[in-house]
């Protein structure tokens, strides 16, 4: 089976020896009502309400949505605006911490006992896409089309980021245990555990832990960037392709990250709903570079101070990886659900833009075969069908492109603005 086009990237995992670290409860969160794909959240409290861990303070009646939950005791001392990096704005909960971390009677491990009520506690437990887009969990698990395979994206193949892989070597039975919890609930034959192949004790770990379990696949990935992106990693593990304007549930396939697995095990088991996150800090800035897991709402800054970071030398901050990660304004910025990096640059190659030399490097190196110089033309005169023609939709944003462009042309940026002219259902 021929595997999908991609790029040979340095890995840069410096932390994939470098076991969690708790961070100690910050004085302050600030926990926004949007930290997912979807609907934002309304705030279910009020200032000066006390909370405690695992309260449900957000909620949205859509069903493209999922709660928020505090990750600590406090007092609310603030609801305010709050923008995030996309520029999107929506409520934003403050509290201050009283140290004691009281947990909610609202903790208890949730009563499953058919698929629909599983469906309901996913949603309930808060649970998004770990792995960065957010996508909310209770919808992905309930697709209106039989499924046969569910895919555990274990890929984790931007640069520096290893918070997945540490998710593998520190809690392995969580996640064989949630593979098999979710596939006996909804019925799903076949499990695969795709993991890129400079992963090997992760491989072989799991390929002794699954050695006598014919449902569940350990299939090594080519170590080839962008092997997580969704239509990659199904092509590239069952051979199946999902077409322009299909769902992965459209050819039989679930894909969930393998954290948001581990998640949901442990939540069927405790009910503790989504509250921390696991980041690696890395970056040429970062004195220290370490695995973190903190509470939601915790400030980047504090991260970066902790792991030893002079923020006076600090030129850009980028919360995810170096491809597909998101530029902060604001290191007071708050680490949200769908963090999993946090990388601080002081210094980074900044290449002016030139004329296009129509070398192909940005065809030859597109995962999916698209032609980004030729998008990027349309997009300039605005040509909506044309860019139908080109395909722009079928654009996952992993900024191969871009990269490979010796004219250092933003296409991966133009890719983006050319799909939000096309007009959706």
């Amino acid at each position: 089976m021929k595997k999908l086009n991609g790029l040979k990237l340095k890995h840069r995992k410096n932390t994939q020896d470098s076991a969690t670290i708790d961070f100690p409860l910050p004085e302050k969160v600030i926990i926004p009502m949007s930290m997912h794909m979807g609907v934002p959240c309304s705030p279910l409290v009020k200032l000066k309400d006390t909370v405690k861990v695992g309260q449900k303070i957000g909620d949205c009646d859509a069903p493209f949505s999922v709660p928020v939950h505090s990750g600590v005791s406090g007092t609310v001392t603030a609801i305010t605006d709050y923008r995030n990096a996309m520029g999107t704005v929506c409520k934003a909960v403050e509290i201050t911490t009283d140290g004691k971390q009281e947990v909610s009677e609202e903790v208890k491990p949730p009563v499953i006992t058919d698929k629909e009520s599983f469906i309901k506690a996913v949603r309930e437990s808060g649970a998004c896409g770990l792995g960065g887009a957010g996508f909310p969990t209770h919808i992905k698990l309930n697709p209106k089309t039989p499924i046969d395979t569910i895919i555990i994206n274990a890929a984790e193949c931007e640069p520096y980021i290893t918070a997945d892989y540490r998710e593998m070597m520190e809690y392995p039975d969580d996640i064989i245990g949630g593979i098999n919890y979710i596939k006996n609930i909804l019925n799903i034959p076949k499990a695969i555990l795709a993991i890129e192949a400079n992963k090997p004790e992760a491989i072989k770990n799991f390929t002794k832990m699954a050695e006598n379990d014919d449902t569940i696949d350990i299939f090594t990935l080519p170590s080839c960037y962008p092997q997580g992106a969704e239509k990659v990693i199904i092509h590239n593990s069952t051979g199946r392709i999902v077409m322009e304007g299909q769902l992965p549930s459209d050819v039989g396939v679930i894909v969930i990250n393998v954290s948001t697995v581990a998640f949901l095990y442990r939540y069927v088991q405790t009910g503790m709903p989504l509250v921390t996150r696991r980041l690696t800090v890395d970056g040429n800035a970062v004195g220290e570079p370490k695995n973190i897991r903190t509470v939601t709402g915790t400030p980047f800054v504090s991260l970066l101070e902790y792991c030893k970071t002079n923020m006076e030398n600090v030129k850009k901050i980028i919360a995810g990886g170096p491809m597909m990660g998101m530029s902060i304004p604001d290191p007071n910025m708050p680490v949200v659900k769908t963090s999993n990096a946090l990388l601080a640059i002081k210094s980074y190659d900044d290449r002016k833009t030139s004329s296009c030399i129509r070398c192909g490097r940005c065809v030859a190196v597109c995962p999916l075969g698209l032609m980004p110089a030729e998008i990027e033309k349309a997009y300039k005169i605005k040509n909506i069908e044309e860019l139908k023609e080109l395909k722009v939709m079928l654009c996952m944003n992993c900024g191969s492109c871009t990269y490979v462009c010796p004219a250092n042309r933003k296409l991966a940026e133009s890719n983006q603005l050319a799909k939000a002219l096309i007009p959706r259902k």
